[in-house]
């Protein structure tokens, strides 16, 4: 193998693909990267098994060839390179790479490439298409909701259904939710999604990186029993397991029919649950609310430091009502809103509170209430 790249071209991929790599692994290959020039591309791979990526850029094919690298010693290496053209050299007799970059030399051991996993990134399964736009909108809407808790699997992703013509990602960890739809262009059914797919939580960031790389453009995805394949451009692709379990009945969480509703000023709100949970207990970050005739009474109390309180103007005119929170859970859920009024409903102390925007028709989230 011989090719002539841009390191600067290289080194942004070389860093994009070290967030597959399991570093715990007790198989050696899977910290390596697969390296090939094929086609005036060279292109890179990597993979835990779980999730694999492949990204390409355009290189100056001397030679064909490939081999497997250390990911992590070789992006180090690129990153302390300057930003000129580089030369990379396959030396079968040694099994070594040879990278030079003006008066600058390095030789790299290497193994062949019969030893790194086969990897495939597309299937005879479903496809559709989406913009990156909106995949993003999707995650940074749901993806703080996601469960970390190992013992609940089917919480640990992002839950995707089609439903009508329409796809939602869910996303809960039993103690607040989110909800988005989105118009897809498809009209037929997307078989492995009118049941359901969960894409689990390193997925979802794989899957975010890569739509932050492509801004404005589309992506294409297909899906089998087991997987969800996402190319982007014939640049950037993905491979994601799938979590192979059944996503609870999120749909009987969400109220029915509510009693009590009123506005505040997002930006307002999210200032003040701020400057009142630096006094709530560092185990619960609770703080109570208590919702009155216009006025909104928001106060946090810690035995060892103190007290705290704040009023906020709000839009509501019927009984009083007070509510504990887990003040991180508020704020993590009010800032995936867009500014302006956001709608609070709920029907008494102990029900779960649903927060809606004017300005997000498509979207919904619910926050369990704490018990203080």
């Amino acid at each position: 193998m011989q090719i002539r790249v841009s390191c600067e071209e290289l080194k942004n991929i070389a860093g994009k693909i070290l967030s597959v790599i399991d570093r715990k692994s007790t198989r050696p290959i899977l910290t390596y990267a697969l390296l090939t020039a094929k086609d005036g591309k060279v292109q890179l791979e990597v993979t835990d098994l779980e999730i694999s990526t492949r990204l390409l850029i355009r290189a100056q094919t001397t030679e064909e060839g490939s081999c497997c690298i250390n990911a992590k010693n070789f992006y180090d290496i690129l990153k302390e390179l300057p930003n000129k053209d580089i030369d990379l050299i396959v030396d079968p007799n040694r099994n070594e790479l040879l990278v030079n970059c003006e008066n600058i030399h390095y030789s790299l051991l290497v193994t062949k490439k019969d030893d790194f996993p086969t990897l495939l990134f597309d299937s005879d399964g479903d496809k559709f298409s989406i913009n990156t736009d909106d995949m993003l909108n999707i995650i940074s809407k749901t993806s703080h909701a996601i469960s970390n808790d190992d013992t609940r699997m089917f919480l640990n992703g992002i839950f995707l259904q089609q439903l009508d013509s329409k796809l939602r990602a869910v996303a809960t960890d039993g103690f607040r939710l989110s909800l988005v739809d989105l118009e897809l262009d498809e009209s037929r059914s997307i078989v492995p999604l009118v049941d359901g797919v969960i894409i689990p939580k390193k997925g979802v960031y794989e899957l975010k990186k890569m739509c932050e790389s492509l801004p404005g453009e589309t992506i294409n995805l297909s899906l089998n029993s087991s997987f969800l394949y996402i190319s982007g451009l014939e640049q950037y692709f993905l491979s994601i397991r799938l979590i192979s379990r059944d996503y609870p009945q999120y749909q009987t969480v969400i109220p029915t029919k509510t009693s009590y509703k009123f506005s505040v000023e997002r930006n307002v709100f999210l200032e003040s649950i701020r400057r009142i949970s630096i006094m709530s207990n560092e185990k619960t970050n609770g703080i109570k609310i208590k919702i009155g005739e216009d006025k909104m009474n928001i106060t946090a109390n810690h035995q060892s430091l103190g007290h705290a309180v704040e009023d906020l103007d709000i839009n509501y005119r019927d009984k009083d009502i007070n509510v504990g929170f887990n003040a991180k859970y508020l704020l993590e859920t009010i800032q995936t809103f867009p500014d302006g009024d956001i709608d609070i409903e709920l029907n008494n102390e102990l029900s779960p509170i649903v927060i809606k925007s004017p300005n997000a028709n498509n979207y919904l989230s619910i926050v369990m209430p704490l018990r203080l």
